[in-house]
């Protein structure tokens, strides 16, 4: 009599060389190799040839440093859109950006720099600019390709290129022409510590700690007459402020016109305040004895006259429609030089636009009692001064959200100068740029949909657009003055020669060529003068940025203009998004992307933002020196990452294991095709066995749910289907199932190839449908698949798999009715009753082989793992129900003998160890015979 393991010579047992343990860190730098050999970007372009155009336009980093798991998680995300488009039949170019201006390379350039760049000329700081930009550049380059997204990374756009400083001269140029661009006084954010006027988007709201007061400011006797009150008793008017700072620039109180105001009586003296306030106030101050002397609308106020606080000046009562009762008083302190509205008020009533600070936030000698203090130190000094004189009724310190420099975290400061400006409501063609920009914003689809309303929230409320800065490392305002009327000189005939020698030069030649190299030699200024001077000040870098849809999508003969999409994180609706769309409506009429895709911020696994600057920031080089650049790629798609993403142990664990599970089924389908070539094995779809289609048409619905999800950029769908596929239908049903039919029939049997045709076709979705997450482990699996191939997974599309007809009904039914049967065998195996499945054998009760099966011609003793299954019409045993059948599931010891090779029991077995007719059929039909007749 033969041994049972005298057969395993004769089983079909899978053989891969795809190795179990992917060892990522490793494997992925020589797969890189085989792609730079391949010159892979190149070959998927060739491909890609004569197919629809799908641009992806890639938001410029900052070449300041190497990658963080941001910049990870955006290039990642764009890759798969790039990768998915490509394999659904589009020509998907991707040309990758740097924005290498501004004041974050300064920053570090300086550091580096020290007490050198003091002796440094302009041009030769701009140089150590270039340089460091072009460090930065190579390793990021170097960082993302490690990552394994393709790209024209040797081709890229860099905003210091000279071709595309010539853009940014030539799109102001053409903004110029329109007639919205101005120099004018005008408040705005100003950083005092790099010493620049800062755009929206470079301000950051953060807590401050701020001195809350109220001050009282004492109307004259000729204004106390006016309102009908007796002059002997002071009337004063309470203000309510957080900047003690911008008190000595005080020249006005606003009051809204429409609301009530009150005189009361304290202590012997009047006081005006809203009279919605009157309580809040009254209760902060602790004062008991007030009487309402008078009401008056606010409008009564206007141009009446009050004396400072501590200076010897008058200032007005002005009118001002963003007077509100939300806090304060209702009396509003008025520094023209200090903020928009104050700005604007003052415009409105002829006052100065008055700003006694310097560039450093110093006061001037204007104030002489605290010149050459800054002013958040001289606070404590100007609410000292305000005590002594009286004039403070009450002061407190308040956190509050207060703007900051995104750069060097400082607060900032609200300060007029003299600025470059667009103007977002200068009539230009019947229109505004504010409402062309709004009337784009509309017809560009927004992922997602609240990004729409949450960008034309901003545009519709932002100021005119700040676009100079008062720096070196820019791109220079292209603007000459006339040395004798200081008329500027912005035709289109400069801009053209400006142009012209960006496009040779570079940006840097304005420092190095005087201003009549870039005038025609007998250019005239009206005033008759030949002589000019060159704007110091350089572009804001989101002008640069901006910019960028002009200078390569419109540039580049890969590309096209608009793109497809932009895909940017949710602060870029303050940033690129918008500087993008005003530039593209003001200079070339429309947006310049159809779809606008909105990523959330990484967060830890508490919910908090992950920041260098909160020191709990990740880098995405230990990650992938960890895990592998496909571990941290599965990250990505695992969440949606249209809301915040979470990072940490527990979730790397996660997305460790996912991708474990999805490395096990493709090896273990890969093993059991070693003797499999689809050319002269696989069956046609409609032959195969009733649990292959099943499998077949349960993959082509997955496939196809993930072209859509790709089509949709639901990456995550992506992800769970395929996570879905690969342990729900795949390991714990189909190939478990299969394992009969692929290890004990005969190798070139039907029934092997019908289970081997559909596991091929299975893994060639499955395959092709992870390329755009899992890239490097894609590619390991399609090298080691049979059949002719590209020379890259990343050279083929997402195939439409053949869908066979099934009777997705019955397979429902059959599938609850295995679980059910499953249950009853789990708990026999607990109780030690049986060891395998395959020891028992299923009666079935209450129900009739055709209720259950319908047409399907399976066996389902295959199906449910056991040795036999039997009905029976009378109900008994473990009750279960389903699609409202109640059905008995009962197991009985299995009848027959072991089959010595498939296990299975068998009655024709004559003895343990020896072998089923099926068995006993595919041994002798193996040539030699590798076992000895028993």
């Amino acid at each position: 009599m033969a041994e049972p393991g005298d057969y395993k010579k004769t089983l079909n047992l899978p053989q891969t060389t795809f190795a179990m343990k992917a060892n990522l860190p490793q494997n992925e730098p020589k797969r890189l190799e085989q792609w730079r050999a391949l010159d892979l970007y190149q070959r998927v372009r060739q491909k890609s040839q004569g197919r629809p155009k799908f641009v992806l336009h890639d938001g410029p980093p900052y070449a300041n440093g190497r990658i963080h798991m941001g910049h990870a998680l955006n290039k990642v995300l764009k890759d798969i859109v790039v990768k998915s488009r490509t394999m659904l039949g589009y020509d998907s170019p991707y040309v990758p950006g740097w924005d290498c201006h501004g004041l974050p390379i300064e920053h570090e350039v300086r550091k580096e720099l020290g007490p050198k760049r003091n002796q440094m000329s302009p041009a030769d700081f701009r140089r150590a600019c270039r340089e460091f930009a072009d460090k930065y550049v190579n390793l990021q380059r170097e960082d993302f390709i490690r990552l394994g997204i393709l790209g024209d990374w040797f081709h890229p756009y860099l905003t210091m290129s000279f071709d595309y400083e010539a853009e940014i001269a030539a799109a102001l140029g053409r903004f110029m022409q329109t007639g919205l661009v101005y120099k004018g006084l005008k408040p705005v954010h100003w950083c005092w510590f790099d010493q620049t006027a800062l755009a929206e988007a470079e301000v950051e709201y953060g807590e401050q700690t701020s001195p809350s007061i109220y001050v009282r400011f004492r109307l004259t006797d000729e204004s106390v007459k006016s309102l009908d009150l007796p002059v002997e008793k002071p009337l004063y008017a309470i203000i309510w402020t957080t900047t003690p700072w911008t008190l000595p620039a005080n020249l006005a109180i606003a009051v809204k016109p429409d609301f009530d105001y009150v005189v009361v009586e304290h202590d012997g003296t009047n006081y005006i305040l809203a009279h919605e306030l009157l309580g809040a106030v009254t209760q902060k101050f602790g004062w008991r004895d007030v009487k309402e002397v008078k009401l008056f609308k606010g409008s009564a106020f206007e141009y009446l006259k009050y004396r400072h606080a501590f200076l010897p000046r008058e200032g007005i009562f002005v009118l001002g429609d963003y007077v509100t009762v939300d806090a304060g008083t209702g009396l509003v302190h008025t520094s023209p030089g200090h903020g928009m509205d104050d700005f604007n008020t003052g415009r409105r009533y002829g006052l100065d636009i008055y700003t006694p600070v310097n560039a450093r936030g110093e006061f001037t000698d204007d104030v002489l009692l605290w010149a050459g203090i800054h002013v958040f130190k001289a606070n404590p000094l100007i609410v000292e001064l305000l005590r002594e004189r009286g004039a403070l009724l009450f002061a407190e310190t308040i956190t509050h959200s207060y703007p900051h420099c995104w750069r060097c975290k400082n607060p900032v400061i609200f300060r007029a100068t003299e600025q470059w400006f667009i103007a977002m409501d200068g009539e230009r063609e019947g229109n505004t740029l504010r409402t062309a920009a709004l009337e784009e914003i509309h017809k560009v689809k927004w992922i997602p949909t609240w990004g729409e309303e949450r960008m034309a929230g901003m545009v519709e409320n932002r100021p005119d657009w700040c676009i100079s800065r008062q720096r070196y490392w820019g791109v220079p305002i292209t603007v000459l003055y006339c040395d004798q009327c200081n008329e500027p000189v912005t035709s289109p005939a400069f801009f053209a020669k400006v142009t012209e020698l960006f496009r040779r030069e570079g940006a840097d030649s304005w420092y190095e060529h005087p201003a009549s190299e870039f005038l025609a030699s007998d250019f005239r200024c009206k005033c008759g003068s030949g002589q000019f001077r060159k704007e110091s000040d350089i572009l804001d870098v989101w002008f640069d940025s901006g910019c960028s849809h002009l200078a390569v999508l419109k540039k580049r003969p890969e590309l096209t203009w608009p793109a497809a999409v932009y895909l940017e994180g949710h602060d870029q609706h303050r940033g690129w998004f918008q500087s993008s769309l005003l530039i593209g409506t003001g200079i070339a009429g429309r947006a310049p992307s159809e779809q606008v895709i909105t990523c959330g911020f990484i967060v830890n696994e508490q919910g908090d933002k992950m920041s260098k600057s909160r020191g709990n920031a990740l880098s995405p080089q230990d990650v992938i020196k960890r895990s592998g650049a496909d571990i941290l790629r599965l990250w990505v798609s695992m969440i949606d990452y249209r809301d915040d993403m979470a990072w940490g142990d527990e979730i790397l664990a996660r997305a460790t294991e996912a991708y474990r599970k999805i490395r096990n089924t493709a090896r273990y389908l890969l093993s059991n095709l070693n003797d499999f070539d689809p050319q002269t094995d696989a069956l046609p779809a409609d032959q195969l066995q009733e649990l292959d289609k099943w499998a077949l048409s349960r993959a082509a619905e997955t496939v196809e749910r993930c072209r859509r999800a790709y089509e949709e950029y639901e990456f995550h769908v992506v992800y769970h289907r395929v996570l879905d596929l690969c342990t729900v239908d795949l390991s714990a049903l189909y190939l478990d199932i299969s394992k009969d039919t692929l290890y004990c029939e005969a190798p070139g049997s039907r029934l092997r190839r019908s289970s081997q045709t559909a596991m091929f076709h299975i893994l060639r979705g499955l395959t092709a449908v992870i390329a755009p997450l899992l890239s490097f482990t894609a590619d390991e699996i399609y090298e080691a698949m049979p059949g002719r191939k590209e020379a890259s997974v990343h050279l083929i599309d997402i195939p439409r798999l053949d869908r066979p007809a099934v009777d997705v009904d019955a397979w429902e039914r059959v599938l609850r009715v295995r679980e059910a049967v499953s249950k009853v065998l789990e708990r026999a195996r607990g109780a030690r009753e049986i060891g395998q499945s395959l020891e028992a054998d299923v009666r079935l009760s209450g129900v009739t082989p055709q209720w259950l099966l319908g047409n399907l011609n399976i066996d389902l003793a295959k199906t449910f793992i056991v040795s036999h299954v039997d009905f029976d019409t009378a109900l008994a045993g473990e009750e279960f129900e389903i699609d409202g059948q109640k059905i008995g599931v009962t197991w009985l010891p299995a009848r027959g003998k072991k089959c010595g090779r498939c296990w299975q029991y068998r009655e024709e077995v004559a003895s343990e160890g020896g072998l089923c007719g099926r068995c006993e059929a595919v041994v002798e039909s193996l040539v030699p015979p590798e076992v000895p007749t028993a």
